[in-house]
């Protein structure tokens, strides 16, 4: 398919604006549209080829509608990582449903949803059930509608901009010693720039119809390993004091009561229960020719090569 106009709801966040400009490099002709209820927060792709910034409540289905006329697809990539039940429910469960409904409405013929690694109905936490049920709400749609439905399913995603090495960057520059529960937890990362190539394939190729796909690093790590390698990297290489998880979830509650989007919550921890690896029975990266990066990659992102100057 070559797509003419693809809406890409989250196109404003990290992976979303990675994704941006891939996509105006595999169809420089094509619309890229990304709906906001906050324009100001777009500034990051608003500059970018073909984006156009639409002003659009994604919970109204009437903005929904005129944000969807048109397009031959829609990527999904709105996600939350704290919060309670209802929260979880209500961006991972119901906004899907409404989607459904307009994707329908509108005739739009292709959805890749993005997903997690570990998502299941019994799974430990809300985040990890609440990610399974919006899939189901996707493949529900599928069975009674024309939409093919493409899934992908990420381990955790680093890149220059993520929240995730730079908050731990962050912390082991500002403390000597960093008590951190879950650091047994088991990851294989994943780079910003493979997510967003394995979207643009899943939006262009026939051949994946249906397709659930993982997309998942080179390495498995540790969350210690992970945040040891920060470390070395930015050069604030710090110890780890191991927390268990009961001493792990009073940090987390703590760290709630602190203004804005906590570090770590208790839903977190619950959701590190599960490996964030790659399950080897679904395709990967390699079934679209993608070769995965490194953590590696973020060493100069870190640690800036210093300007040489010369000697008189």
């Amino acid at each position: 398919m070559t797509p003419r106009r693809i809406v890409i709801t989250g196109g404003s966040g990290f992976v979303g604006r990675a994704l941006c400009e891939r996509l105006a490099e595999a169809w420089p002709g094509c619309r890229l549209v990304v709906p906001t209820r906050h324009l100001p927060h777009a500034r990051a792709v608003q500059c970018l080829p073909n984006v156009e910034l639409l002003r659009c409540d994604l919970n109204q289905p009437a903005q929904l509608a005129a944000a969807l006329q048109g397009a031959d697809a829609l990527v999904h990539l709105v996600a939350v990582l704290h919060g309670d039940a209802a929260r979880f429910d209500r961006v991972h469960v119901a906004l899907p449903r409404t989607l459904a409904a307009a994707v329908r409405a509108a005739g739009v013929r292709r959805v890749v949803h993005v997903s997690a690694l570990g998502v299941a109905a019994d799974a430990p936490s809300n985040y990890l059930r609440s990610k399974a049920a919006g899939e189901a709400v996707w493949r529900q749609a599928e069975q009674v509608g024309d939409t093919d439905v493409r899934i992908l399913r990420p381990s955790v995603i680093f890149g220059e901009d993520d929240r995730f090495t730079n908050l731990f960057a962050g912390l082991l520059k500002l403390f000597p010693l960093l008590p951190l529960a879950g650091t047994g937890a088991r990851f294989q990362p994943v780079w910003v720039g493979d997510v967003a190539q394995a979207i643009v394939a899943l939006v262009g190729r026939d051949d994946l119809a249906g397709a659930t796909l993982e997309a998942a690093g080179p390495e498995v790590l540790s969350l210690g390993q992970i945040i040891a390698r920060v470390g070395a990297m930015s050069g604030h290489a710090r110890p780890l004091l191991p927390l268990p998880e009961w001493a792990g979830m009073l940090q987390a509650a703590g760290m709630a009561l602190l203004p804005g989007e906590p570090p770590m919550s208790r839903d977190n921890l619950l959701s590190m229960r599960v490996p964030n690896v790659a399950s080897g029975t679904l395709p990967g990266l390699a079934a679209l020719g993608i070769a995965p990066q490194p953590l590696a990659r973020l060493a100069t992102h870190f640690a800036p090569a210093r300007p040489a100057y010369q000697k008189f």
